[in-house]
């Protein structure tokens, strides 16, 4: 059994976060699940929830999601950060690998949440 774990959801697609939000509930009930619309609000929503886990759109207006997943980085180097994007070009993926960044790709589905979800529960 792991301890409860804090997700942010960062999408500025509101069916895309409630889709994630209710695939995590299903499976970890007692996790806390925050979101986010917007690069610049997952930076402030995860400087006060202290995320475990942030999983990233990356084409959103204003600050996209590599912008604000790479500022996260550099303040939270050993949170997980996973895109989950339908922008599923080489360049994505090489500047996601570069900066330590999990890659899903949309659709979202209960079978990518719960991989994704899995590495945090392994350890």
């Amino acid at each position: 059994m792991t301890s409860p774990k804090t997700i942010l959801i960062v999408d500025d697609s509101r069916v895309s976060r409630m889709m994630a939000r209710n695939y995590i509930g299903m499976l970890h009930a007692d996790w806390t699940i925050e979101e986010a619309g917007s690069g610049e609000e997952a930076l402030l929503k995860a400087r006060s929830a202290a995320p475990d886990l942030i999983l990233m759109d990356v084409n959103m207006p204003g600050m996209g999601g590599m912008a604000a997943a790479e500022q996260l980085r550099h303040e939270w180097p050993r949170v997980p950060i996973s895109l989950l994007t339908a922008n599923v070009q080489t360049a994505t993926r090489e500047r996601a690998t570069a900066l330590g960044l999990g890659f899903v790709e949309k659709p979202i589905t209960e079978a990518r949440i719960a991989t994704l979800l899995a590495t945090l529960t392994a350890a």
